[in-house]
Formats: structure tokens, sequence, C-alpha cells
């Protein structure tokens, strides 16, 4: 199968056929998806209330799903297209994701509600990265007109302004209580 299109397109075929990579790759995109599609259900105060067993078992879901996807992404990252500054993005985001996802494991862990609610957004700004490249990207690319340096962009603007809006909501929810 032809593997030289969307992001692959600018990887080396050494890359493209490399084991450990390829490991990295399939289950960094594979559980992220599974995060990304079980991660927004936890933010419904209805499905939290009236099915608090069904709330716990998508959020393991959703907590392995993050901790090995990260994982994957962090190794990845350091294949990133356009070297030390994606990479870096790239890695940065992988280890908040995982730092905030085992923080909110945690303080749920603890009894800690509030605590586990407030980084859950954090988590799941991270988690969202994975839509909000696939938005910038071709916008960026098109007013570049280069990949490469669209993708050195969106390896930073695909999450840091996610981390931003998380914050400005859980500072709202904390002062209106």
């Amino acid at each position: 199968m032809d593997r030289k299109f969307g992001l692959l397109n600018s990887k080396s075929v050494e890359l493209l056929t490399n084991t450990f990579w390829n490991i990295g790759f399939y289950t960094h995109i594979i559980f992220g998806g599974i995060a990304l599609l079980t991660g927004w259900t936890q933010f419904s105060p209805k499905m939290r209330n009236r099915r608090m067993a069904l709330h716990r078992k998508l959020g393991k879901v959703y907590v392995i799903a993050v901790l090995l996807s990260a994982l994957a992404g962090i190794y990845i990252g350091f294949f990133a297209t356009g070297g030390l500054i994606s990479s870096t993005g790239f890695i940065c985001l992988g280890i908040i994701w995982f730092y905030t996802t085992l923080k909110a494991y945690l303080y749920i862990k603890r009894g800690e509600v509030e605590k586990h609610q407030k980084i859950m957004v954090y988590s799941y700004a991270a988690c969202f990265a994975a839509v909000t490249l696939r938005i910038w990207l071709p916008i960026l690319t098109m007013l570049y007109g280069n990949f490469s340096k669209a993708y050195l962009v969106v390896a930073w603007l695909s999450w840091v302004p996610n981390l931003l809006v998380a914050y400005l909501l859980t500072r709202k929810k904390a002062v209106n209580g």
C-alpha cells in the first residue's frame, strides 16, 4: 500500500518501514482516536449524574487510550517533519497530555472531584489538538504555500491555544463557583 499521502508524504521510506516507528505511529493514531471519541462524553453532566458506572468505564477507556497514545506520540515526536521546532512542539504536547490525564486519574482516585474535573478539561484540550491540527494545517499550508513551514507552526498552534481556552474555561468556572 502506498503510504506517501497526507502527513506521511513528508516521511522517508526508511522511517515508513521502521517497525518501531510504525508501532508508535499506529498506537498513537488508534488510541488517540479512541480517546477523542470517548473523551467528549465525559463532559456531559446528564450522563455523569444518571449513569455514573458508564462514566467511570468510559473514563478508564479514555485514560488507558491517552496514556498509550501520548507515550507513542512522544516517541514519534522525535521524528516529526521540520526537525527540532516541530519535534519539541509535539513532544511537549505528548508530555502535557500524559501528565494532565494521569493527574486527573490520581485526583479522582483520591476523591478530589473538583480537581479531577478541572484538569480533565486540560487533558481533553490536549487531546483535541488532533482536530485543531487538521483544521489549521490546510489553512497554513495555503497561506505559506509550503507544507513544511505550515507544519512548524501547527506543531504549536494545534495545542497551545486549546490549553489557553481550557485555562479560560476552568478559570471562569472557578470565579463563577
